[in-house]
Formats: C-alpha cells, sequence, structure tokens
C-alpha cells in the first residue's frame, strides 16, 4: 500500500516538473534572439470578430529567410488587428502590410539588447528552478504526511526523497540546458 502512494506521490511531482520544464522552455522561445521565429508571436492576442484568440489561431507563418517572418491571415478582414496586435506587443518589430500578409523584418540585435536579453532568460530560468523546488516542496509534505499517519517508515521516506531530490534535479538540469543553447543562441552575432 504504502509503495503505490510514494509512487502516486512521485509521479504527480514528475508530472509538475516536467510540466515546468516545457513552459520554461515556451518562456525562451518567446524571447527574440535576432532570427526569425513563429515562436515569438504566435501567442500575441489578437481581437477577432469580438473575442481575444492568440495569432496562431487567426494566421499561418512562413520564415523565407533568418531575418523576415511572413504572416498571413486565414481571413484578410483581420489583417488590421493582426497588425494592431503586433504594435502593441512591443517587440520591437515594426509590421509591413501589403494587403495579403504582414512582414516582420528582425533587426541585428545590438550588444546592448543581447545581454538584456540574456538576462531576462536567465531570470525566466530561474523562475522554472523555484517552481520545480515548489513541487519538491508539496511532495516532500505529502511523503511526511504519510510517514505522520503511518503509512510510510522512515526508510521508505528517505529513499523516495532521495529519489524526489533525483527528479528535481533531472528537471533543473534540463532547464539549465535549455538556457545554456538560448544564451548561446542570443550571444552568437
Amino acid at each position: 500500500m504504502s509503495d503505490e502512494l510514494v509512487e502516486a506521490v512521485l509521479e504527480d511531482a514528475a508530472e509538475r516538473m516536467e510540466k515546468v520544464v516545457v513552459h520554461t522552455r515556451g518562456e525562451f522561445a518567446g524571447v527574440r534572439t535576432g532570427r526569425a521565429t513563429p515562436a515569438l508571436v504566435e501567442k500575441i492576442p489578437v481581437e477577432y470578430y469580438g473575442s481575444t484568440v492568440p495569432l496562431q489561431q487567426v494566421a499561418g507563418f512562413s520564415v523565407p529567410d533568418a531575418r523576415m517572418l511572413v504572416i498571413t491571415p486565414y481571413d484578410k478582414g483581420a489583417i488590421q488587428a493582426i497588425e494592431r496586435s503586433i504594435q502593441d506587443a512591443n517587440l520591437g518589430l515594426n509590421p509591413s502590410n501589403d494587403g495579403v500578409a504582414i512582414r516582420l523584418a528582425f533587426p541585428p540585435l545590438t550588444e546592448e539588447r543581447r545581454k538584456e536579453f540574456v538576462r531576462l532568460v536567465k531570470q525566466r530560468a530561474e523562475d522554472g528552478r523555484t517552481a520545480v523546488r515548489g513541487a519538491r516542496r508539496d511532495a516532500r509534505k505529502d511523503l511526511e504526511s504519510l510517514e505522520k499517519d503511518g503509512d510510510l517508515s522512515s526508510d521508505d521516506l528517505h529513499r523516495a526523497e532521495a529519489e524526489l531530490d533525483k527528479l528535481t534535479k533531472a528537471s533543473e538540469a534540463e532547464i539549465d540546458s535549455a538556457l545554456e543553447t538560448k544564451t548561446a543562441e542570443l550571444l552568437e552575432g
């Protein structure tokens, strides 16, 4: 019985930690690197026929070259709303609208801007690590309450905590790896 409870607590913690890692990677994708990428704009909210939807639901994306992103609305009537949303998102990009598609030219990043983005990415990585530790703390509380209720021996608690620490270290290592990759991307010319 106690093994099943421990397993359930550890599985829940692993699932939460994985969600944090995926979310953190998604946050990294939204940080501009000087290269055109749909991830930068696909979540921008667009006012479309009275409701707010993410840009990816009302338009398709293509990247004809490393510094150009073309956004093609599925409905030509949405082009003004999309253009306005991109301007309101304050990405430092000027959309050019030709009536059919919106083109975003990505200028090369200045050294100062690169360092600013690196700081931002490091902060998001720290937020991710903090969330992973929060998941560990919650799981540890659950394990300690199982021991307190007599469902778990102290030896089993120590084994479960060791397993939980392995999960935590693995999740933090994934975040650190993604951070390294994104930092290198940001700093390359």
